[in-house]
This record gives C-alpha cells, sequence and structure tokens, in this order.
C-alpha cells in the first residue's frame, strides 16, 4: 500500500500542477493586486514522524496575520482579505500543497498537519497520528468542513479546538488509517471534491 499511495501520490500531483498552473497565475495576480503582499504562505507544520517541514498555502490573510492573532481561523476572522475569502471557501487555496505531495512532504489523503504548538499538547496516544504520512485532506476534513463556524460558536475557541475538535479528529484519521487503501483514498478525493462544489 506505501509504494502504491506514493506512486499515486506522484502521479496525481504533477498531473495536477501541470493542469492547474493557469489557475495558479489568475489567483496570483488576485493576490498581488488586492495588496501587493506575498503570493504563497509557508506555515511551520509537524508531518510523518514528528518532522517539522514548511506548508505551501496560497496568502488569505493580512501580511504578518500570525502576529495579529491565534493560529485557528475564528468565522469570519478579520485579518481574512476579500480575495482570501473565496479562497478558502472554495479550498483553493490548499492547492500549492501539491508541491508538497510532490516533494514527499505530505500525501493527497493524510491527517491534516497539525502546528507544533498544538501538536506539543498531545497525549501519548494521540501522538500515533503522527506515524500517518499528513494530507491535504482527510476525512475529519470532511467531518469539519464548518470549524470556523464551530469555533465562532465557542466561548473558548481555542480550549474548544484542543479538547474537543482535535482529539475527534485524531480518532476519526486512526480509525481512517486501519482500513485505508488506494481506492478508499480517492473516494476521500472524491467526497472533498464534492462539499466543495456542493
Amino acid at each position: 500500500m506505501r509504494f502504491e499511495k506514493r506512486l499515486f501520490d506522484i502521479l496525481a500531483s504533477a498531473v495536477g500542477l501541470i493542469v492547474l498552473w493557469p489557475i495558479f497565475v489568475v489567483i496570483a495576480v488576485l493576490i498581488k493586486i488586492e495588496d501587493g503582499g506575498p503570493v504563497f504562505y509557508r506555515q511551520e507544520r509537524v508531518g510523518y514522524k514528528g518532522r517539522c517541514f514548511k506548508m505551501w498555502k496560497f496568502r488569505t490573510m493580512v501580511v504578518n496575520a500570525e502576529k495579529l492573532g491565534r493560529p485557528l481561523t475564528v468565522g469570519r476572522d478579520p485579518r481574512i482579505t476579500r480575495v482570501g475569502y473565496w479562497l478558502r471557501k472554495f479550498k483553493l487555496d490548499e492547492l500549492p500543497q501539491l508541491l508538497n505531495v510532490l516533494s514527499g512532504d505530505m500525501s493527497l489523503v493524510g491527517p491534516r498537519p497539525e502546528v507544533p504548538q498544538y501538536v506539543a499538547l498531545y497525549t501519548p496516544d494521540q501522538r500515533r497520528v503522527l506515524d500517518l504520512v499528513p494530507g491535504i485532506t482527510d476525512p475529519a476534513s470532511i467531518r469539519f468542513a464548518n470549524e470556523a463556524e464551530l469555533l465562532a460558536e465557542a466561548s473558548e475557541p481555542e480550549k474548544f479546538y484542543v479538547e474537543h475538535i482535535m482529539p475527534e479528529k485524531i480518532r476519526l484519521n486512526m480509525e481512517y488509517a486501519a482500513r485505508a487503501n488506494l481506492l478508499s483514498d480517492i473516494l476521500v478525493i472524491l467526497q472533498t471534491l464534492l462539499r466543495i462544489v456542493r
């Protein structure tokens, strides 16, 4: 399964980058026109076996947004730009992660990589999720597609994330990994695309 999964990741991400490059150019131009800042945002995430890497994303927030608030996005976060709102709505900000997949830091399907400060809070049992290669999408991403809205309803968003959402995401991913195969990965990708279209 590991060899098949990696081969699929390489082929699919390479094809995706070739096919989608015109969309990359349009998005880059729109981001530049809005505020003249950087097109991409590279954030440190914790990957396979606890190794840190820089994850690629189209920038959807104001420059230096990480210094203006928490790492979580809660509701209609005022740091999100107008272009960024639409990129997030249709998950287009995640497209550059095909570069992470091609380089081997990520897979198309796997647990979303977490930021170091939240990984530091993992219990020994939760750290087992680090034995999985992180991905662009996963069952937990589909289940918590409305995460920002859920956090906006919480009186203490960060506490609610750490105590409720994060453990449930890990549980869902470990449960999926125990039965995952190439076909189930393809189904997760299709479910993700369907959710975006809807």
